[in-house]
């Protein structure tokens, strides 16, 4: 089955032409672009080749480039190569200020021409081929048994030169690879070892916060990591909960530790016991961004835990400097602020108390009860009625047969009379106070 990718390469985005798009995470915003074009005029251009490189080239010529513009551009190691331009003007100089890229700027290479329908085809049939070469290219390092794995393969435009992006733990002998990929393409090869997240960045996923990964969308200088930094926020030293899809420490560990550290100015040194009456308070830990401090009696045991402000802390240790000892270690005139519980509602222990259930009165009862409520009342009354229901039966033989049906329809039902010499349930009845 031929490999036919929706996108040959992430470049050809219609979206990553946009001024404003971050459609892959290369992509820059050009905030410079409605300046005039004499201040727009810079000989550096900033060229795109894949999601994963960029370089700087020379316009040579003075082309009128734009960004989305295909070039053909001089190659490192002879031929050309096809790349999107990704930022002009004046805003390149400013983001090689920034990086710190100067030395990328001294050896730049020219761009030749913009791409020609010819160029952009043999750019297109470049790219089809990379798909099987990945493929290819990991069975036969798997036969020469090489701790090794090719991630991915970026082939140059006019076809003949390829890079190789594998990873390894260890360090590896590829000559014998690198004879067997030549002879087997007939390009010229390089090998380029990537570390773990860089492969993470190429091939993306969802990270635990439910969003796409940082490196696969818009990181693309990847800082070193230390536990230092966790330690910092207070995170659970858990290997587990710290790293990420890539096995490594967490990019976003770094995000914040800056505030923390920060933060961490303002708190006085752990190592400094607060004396008072009750005894010897020892540092436990701290909040910092809720700006308060646990001390317990026992070092490094939560014996008594009292926690105090950071202002009470350091009002504390100057009293100690000075001779002086507080009565106890949190003042008594701030009343405690307890916390709102927004959330009160939906705790988890509201159903503990168990809530009185009402007593369901028996229907079957009352409803008996108001069915012999009426038959309690003296014989006359069950007398009369008996003398009209027969009545009503003699009148009914009286009338025609056709009208006999009707009649019977809307009779009421004759009530059960008691049978002769039976006994009839009295209502219970609650004895009258005289």
């Amino acid at each position: 089955m031929e490999y036919k990718p929706d996108l040959l390469d992430k470049i050809d985005c219609p979206r990553c032409k946009g001024l404003g798009s971050r459609c892959c995470k290369l992509s820059t915003y050009d905030w410079l672009a409605d300046l005039p074009d004499s201040v727009q005029q810079q000989e550096i251009v900033e060229v795109q080749f894949k999601n994963t490189r960029k370089n700087y080239y020379r316009n040579v010529d003075h082309l009128d480039l734009k960004r989305g513009d295909y070039v053909v551009v001089e190659a490192d190691s002879g031929g050309y190569d096809v790349g999107m331009v990704a930022l002009t003007g004046a805003l390149v100089s400013t983001r090689i200020r920034a990086n710190h890229d100067e030395q990328y700027v001294d050896g730049a290479k020219a761009i030749y021409r913009k791409a020609r329908p010819a160029d952009m085809d043999h750019y297109r049939a470049a790219k089809l081929r990379e798909h099987p070469t990945m493929i290819e290219s990991r069975e036969i390092a798997t036969s020469l048994g090489l701790d090794m794995k090719i991630g991915d393969v970026e082939y140059q435009a006019d076809g003949t030169r390829a890079i190789f992006y594998y990873i390894a733990d260890q360090r590896v002998d590829f000559r014998k690879l690198i004879r067997l990929l030549a002879d087997a393409f007939h390009i010229r090869v390089e090998m380029r070892q990537i570390g773990a997240r860089q492969e993470a960045g190429r091939i993306g996923g969802i990270g635990p916060c439910g969003r796409a990964l940082c490196c696969a969308t818009w990181l693309s200088r990847f800082n070193s990591v230390s536990t230092a930094a966790a330690r910092f926020q207070n995170l659970a030293q858990n290997s587990l909960k710290l790293t990420g899809q890539c096995g490594k420490l967490k990019c976003c560990t770094n995000y914040e530790v800056d505030v923390y550290m920060e933060a961490k100015k303002a708190f006085p040194s752990s190592r400094t016991p607060l004396e008072t009456e009750s005894g010897t308070y020892y540092f436990n830990k701290c909040d910092l961004l809720a700006g308060e401090i646990t001390y317990s009696l026992a070092p490094k045991s939560l014996e008594e835990p009292e926690t105090i402000s950071v202002e009470r802390a350091k009002e504390i240790i100057e009293m100690n400097q000075r001779g002086e000892t507080p009565e106890t270690l949190s003042d008594q005139q701030e009343a405690p602020k307890k916390p709102k519980d927004i959330l009160f509602d939906n705790a988890i222990n509201r159903f503990d108390q168990p809530k009185k259930r009402k007593r369901r009165k028996n229907n079957r009862k009352k409803n008996l009860n108001n069915n012999n409520a009426p038959r309690s009342k003296s014989n006359d009354t069950t007398s009369g009625d008996a003398e009209e229901l027969a009545n009503t039966v003699e009148e009914s033989q009286d009338r025609p047969e056709s009208q006999e049906e009707t009649a019977t329809q809307r009779s009421p039902k004759p009530r059960h009379k008691p049978q002769a010499g039976g006994r009839r349930r009295r209502p219970r009845t609650k004895p009258q106070e005289e």
